[in-house]
């Protein structure tokens, strides 16, 4: 019996040590950044710029500009949680979202791709909110299409829950931050100690733009479960696109594009209405 108390308090310590491991270093587990600056010459982007920022507690941003054709929206971008703008599959959409001459305004958050600070929930909002007001004054708010990536979709819609944008994307959305972490460490209460929780499931319903919402069936990242639940909380006029073959990042090998495309251009004329849902194979 005091040999099975005993490998009781060993396993209750060793849990114990693990957490508090596991809330000392979750932001580095849960922002894999690379703070290196990305060539912007080498992205392969017609007309493409820098864009220097400073967020409101002063952190300097480094933000891309694609500009705009004549009557093109500008898609104001917001990536997920890993790498820079260098990573030759964030510069592949990119180039894909724009060729057809639709803006894009991208920001690197605080500790990525030469953006100085370091990655928190509070400063990323701070650093969406200075995006916005720098594309705002270029284009006009009317112009302007939030689009979130992953992680970036708890973004924009915080942002969308505060200031008018023509429309919102989101690419493999979850509920909150925390639902994803919980999925990954089942035995931990995530809830608790969670510094960062990005709850999109408490601010969706203060969104009344147009939503487009893609999601793969195979995200091994973010359940698909999690995005068609958001979707299902989202106020009309919105539009839901599942891909049965697509993956966390894959989603333009997928069809994506063409969708992204579609949706917009109905947007823009008023033809995106209730609920709509779509499956493209």
């Amino acid at each position: 019996m005091k040999l099975l108390g005993r490998l009781l308090l060993v396993a209750c310590a060793l849990y114990l040590a693990g957490l508090a491991v596991l809330f000392v270093r979750q932001r580095d587990l849960m922002y894999p950044r690379n703070p290196v600056r990305a060539d912007i010459a080498s992205a392969n982007l017609p007309g493409a710029m820098e864009v220097p920022l400073t967020a409101a507690d002063g952190e300097r941003l480094v933000a891309w500009l694609v500009p705009p054709r004549a009557g093109k929206p500008v898609l104001l971008f917001f990536h997920g949680n890993a790498g820079n703008f260098g990573r030759s599959i964030r510069q592949a959409r990119f180039r894909a979202l724009t060729e057809d001459g639709t803006g894009l305004f991208a920001v690197n958050y605080r500790g990525y791709g030469g953006s100085t600070g370091s990655p928190t929930e509070e400063g990323i909002h701070l650093d969406a909110r200075a995006a916005y007001g720098e594309a705002a004054e270029r284009f006009g708010a009317a112009r302007l299409v939030g689009y979130g990536e992953s992680l970036g979709t708890g973004v924009v819609l915080q942002l969308a829950a505060e200031v008018p944008l023509s429309a919102v994307i989101l690419e493999a959305p979850y509920l909150s931050t925390a639902a994803v972490a919980q999925g990954v460490y089942p035995y931990v209460p995530i809830r608790l100690v969670m510094l960062d929780q990005f709850r999109s499931e408490a601010v969706i319903g203060r969104v009344r733009a147009p939503l487009l919402v893609l999601h793969g069936e195979r995200d091994g990242v973010i359940p698909f479960r999690q995005g068609q639940a958001l979707y299902e909380m989202a106020n009309p006029p919105k539009r839901f696109i599942r891909f049965p073959a697509g993956h966390h990042e894959d989603l333009p090998a997928q069809g994506s594009v063409p969708e992204v495309r579609r949706f917009l251009a109905d947007a823009a004329s008023g033809g995106v209405a209730g609920a709509e849902s779509r499956t493209v194979e």
